[in-house]
């Protein structure tokens, strides 16, 4: 047996058959179940732990429709409208579904009708049934009022005033039971007598387009999985241009044989819908996965599927290779992406303002946009540098010192460097309006020791503090 906490009082939460034949129920206090019996065992519910297999138990269900999501902690809700011909039929889908997870070792009850209310009821008390569109309201009447899975105090409320079946409280007057149970109520009983639903909010996004291939025999070779990713990489490149479209994220869903399910994701900078490009990506994507991809006893189901997708206009083919460069580079951004993580391959884009450690931002190189804002050229050709080539995260904190001969050294790291030549000052103020309190101006120097190499550095305040920001090349 397993038991939570609820108000205080330890409750079962989750029963065996055995359990349920001696007269044990979900709810009950664990002092009366230890009154009927002394030797009974429990453990102590584990909420994170069972979320996570209800969403591994909803990973492997996408193989059977996108349209997934998590009814309760131990319930799962599919719509399958559409795709049950592609199984067989409905009945044949559901047995399918429910004998899957039989053998995966989970204790199933399925259901299957027109909204979710009444398939959960059914799956309830008619385990197996398929409910055709227009019978709910039939079929469910004779179904007891604990059916609609209603909280207590209302299904108690209809016990005692006699009403005992879904039946029996659907011919009362709506305008009578709103007054009494709320609008939420009878807005649950029109749903599961079939005169009204409820759309799905599916756990996962919706793709845009997908493609998979099934098998008879689970695959597990590499050349297999790669030939069949380079197929529905072309399959899904033939919808995507008859749509003028082009996929900037893409995923592959491998669906083992034992249940498990592993995804792989890439994304591009650019719409694509070039197959040979998307099979690039996907190959050296599976070359560099820190956790290799392990078909175990095999996959029996691959889809590829295109998550996120945009306008892409045709192009016309140029002999002329500089013409090509931009898409070039654009590709090799996103091989370099694919291999090493979309956040360590940057572009630098400028910025609005003129504080230094400010003037630039580094973004992902795949998701630059162009900018409306140039970057500002301050020096002429033959000129000297006036910004380091290296600037500091941190201005590290510098002391400059003068000598009785006059010469000046500056001490940067417990090092002392002697002062050769000096530049300066250029006066950099804080932008004022982006500040709640008052920054101090800069007056920023270039200085060269008596090795030819050259810092950039500024004082700021009343007495003078002296910050080295970045160092020549």
């Amino acid at each position: 047996m397993v038991v939570t906490k609820v108000d205080n009082a330890l409750r079962l939460s989750a029963v065996d058959r055995k359990a349920t034949s001696l007269g044990l129920a979900i709810g009950q206090p664990l002092a009366n179940a230890r009154a009927m019996l002394p030797a009974l065992k429990v453990m102590a519910a584990n909420e994170p732990d069972d979320l996570k297999l209800l969403a591994r138990i909803a990973d492997w269900c996408d193989r059977f429709t996108p349209y997934v999501a998590l009814d309760g902690p131990r319930g799962l809700l599919l719509d399958v409208t559409g795709a049950a011909h592609l199984f067989g039929g409905e009945q044949a889908l559901l047995n399918r579904i429910c004998e899957g997870l039989r053998a995966q070792g989970f204790a199933v009850r399925g259901a299957m009708a027109g909204t979710a209310i009444t398939a959960c009821a059914f799956a309830r008390y008619r385990d197996g049934a398929v409910i055709a569109p227009g019978e709910e309201a039939e079929m469910i009447a004779p179904l007891p009022i604990a059916a609609l899975n209603l909280d207590p105090i209302t299904t108690h409320a209809f016990r005692r005033a006699g009403l005992k079946t879904v039946g029996q409280v659907a011919s009362r007057k709506r305008a009578e039971m709103t007054a009494r149970f709320g609008a939420a109520m009878v807005a649950t009983l029109d749903q599961a007598l079939g005169h009204g639903t409820q759309p799905l909010s599916p756990r996962l996004p919706l793709p845009d387009y997908w493609k998979e291939q099934g098998f008879a025999e689970p695959i597990a070779t590499e050349e297999v999985i790669r030939a069949t990713l380079k197929s529905l990489a072309a399959a899904l490149s033939k919808v995507l241009e008859q749509r003028g479209e082009g996929a900037r994220r893409l995923e592959a869903v491998f669906f083992r044989a034992d249940g498990a399910v592993r995804r792989i994701a890439i994304e591009m900078g650019v719409p694509t819908r070039e197959a040979a490009v998307i099979e690039r990506l996907f190959r050296e994507k599976l070359d560099t996965l820190a956790d290799p991809l392990d078909p175990s006893f095999g996959f029996d189901l691959i889809r590829l599927s295109a998550s996120r997708v945009e306008r892409a206009a045709c192009e016309a083919a140029d002999f002329d290779a500089s013409n090509n460069e931009k898409a070039d580079i654009s590709f090799l951004v996103d091989r370099l992406a694919t291999r090493f993580g979309s956040q360590r391959i940057l572009a630098f884009q400028p910025n609005d303002t003129h504080i230094p450690e400010a003037a630039w931002a580094a973004v992902p190189a795949q998701y630059v946009q162009p900018s409306k804002l140039p970057w500002k050229k301050i020096r002429n050709s033959g000129d000297a540098p006036r910004r380091p080539l290296r600037l500091f995260t941190r201005p590290e904190p510098v002391t400059l010192l003068a000598t009785m001969s006059g010469s000046q050294h500056l001490r940067w790291r417990k090092a002392q460097h002697g002062v050769a030549h000096c530049e300066g000052p250029e006066r950099i103020a804080m932008e004022w309006w982006r500040h709640q309190t008052p920054q101090l101006a800069r007056d920023y120097f270039r200085l060269e020791d008596g090795e030819g190499r050259r810092y950039w550095l500024y004082r700021t305040g009343v007495v003078p503090q002296w910050f080295l920001h970045g160092v020549f090349a």
